[in-house]
């Protein structure tokens, strides 16, 4: 699947869009119970919430990762000084409610926190790499909710890990993909970041352009998310080191290269449109503003929200500027599953990721011009 993007600027109390259709589903107000957080939150490691009866409510260790199909949570992964990750996880027959109030426990967490997470929101079946690396032993799910009682599964926690994919000629973008072996081929690059290690894997088929490409985001990430402090190593196809194979066991047979698809993928990425949404005469409205990219990086005002469209690659980010007030944040969630549904996207199938600024991941940043 190819990448596609716009980016969406965002400046609303209200939230009257031009983006809303009749049919919208409109979030209901919800206030989440004072004292819902405690201090552990703050700690760093990994610790997840049931959505119940509007309250969340503490998992056990042992919990993490077996999910209900009929209820939502949250899963706090924080890493201290590095940052946190707030997932927002929605079960296939979750009702409304539950995902309303799950978004709302998520804002009053966010808050609690400083407004410091990148927060994502996750669906059964559709759930991220990053997530799904959370849970080395995977993830499990079971029929039933609330009303069904919880049977504890050992699940344990492990350093996270990425993998991401560096695909094209001329528009060469990284997705982050699954942390397997099933994900690599001949024809592409790829990085594995591994915390204190980053490795840039060259495959014996990827294109000249790819081969510069993974050096310069594997760089990008050493510089921006791991401080200038990690290692990178490159590795051609069939030198694979012990790291590698520890963390992605033992190696399995490539599929070959697929230059047709790097030519799709080259046509997906160009088509990008950029747009401002603004209140200025007291209602939303959605003005395009660019139809290319990579954008310029001053774009991003630190008094606004903003979102970044990458629907047809199954993914929303939403930039929370620094100046921005608490109700413009607020709607950046609303926002996005409203153009999520003006684009006919599916919305179960659509991550959304919330970012603030000074937060941003490479992914998202690949999209600017010169973003260091």
């Amino acid at each position: 699947m190819g990448t596609c993007l716009s980016l969406i600027h965002l400046k609303s109390r209200s939230f009257q869009s031009a983006l809303t259709t009749p049919q919208a589903v409109r979030m209901q107000p919800f206030q989440a119970a004072p004292g819902q957080f405690g201090p552990e939150a703050r700690e760093p490691g990994l610790r997840g919430w049931r959505v119940e009866k509007m309250k969340a409510v503490p998992l056990e260790p042992s919990e993490l990762g077996a999910f209900f199909n009929g209820d939502s949570y949250l899963v706090l992964s924080n890493r201290g000084e590095e940052g946190a990750d707030l997932h927002m996880w929605l079960g296939e027959k979750s009702s409304r409610d539950e995902q309303v109030a799950c978004a709302m426990l998520a804002t009053q967490l966010d808050n609690f926190l400083g407004g410091d997470p990148i927060q994502h929101r996750q669906v059964q079946g559709y759930e991220s790499p990053e997530f799904m690396s959370l849970f080395p032993r995977g993830v499990s799910y079971k029929e039933g909710g609330v009303e069904s009682g919880f049977r504890k599964t050992p699940c344990g926690s492990g350093p996270v890990h990425r993998l991401y994919q560096i695909k094209g000629k001329r528009n060469i973008r990284a997705k982050e993909v699954e942390l397997t072996w099933a994900s690599f081929n001949k024809g592409d690059c790829f990085i594995l970041d591994m915390g204190e290690t980053i490795i840039s894997w060259i495959g014996s088929q990827a294109n000249v352009f790819e081969k510069q490409k993974v050096r310069e985001i594997a760089t990008l990430i050493r510089d921006t998310e791991r401080h200038g402090k990690a290692r990178i190593t490159d590795v051609n196809e069939g030198e694979e080191t012990p790291e590698m194979l520890k963390v992605l066991g033992p190696m399995t047979g490539l599929k070959e290269e697929n230059s047709e698809a790097d030519s799709e993928a080259d046509s997906k990425a160009s088509s990008a449109s950029l747009y401002k949404v603004s209140d200025a005469t007291g209602s939303m409205k959605l003005t395009k503003v660019s139809e290319k990219s990579p954008f310029q990086k001053d774009l991003l005002v630190r008094d606004d929200c903003f979102i970044l469209d990458n629907g047809n690659n199954g993914k929303i980010f939403v930039w929370k500027g620094s100046g921005a007030n608490a109700e413009e944040k607020k709607e950046a969630l609303k926002m996005a599953d409203d153009f999520i549904q003006q684009m006919n996207y599916p919305k179960m199938k659509t991550q959304v990721e919330i970012l603030p600024q000074g937060r941003e991941r490479v992914i998202f940043k690949q999209f600017f011009k010169n973003w260091d």
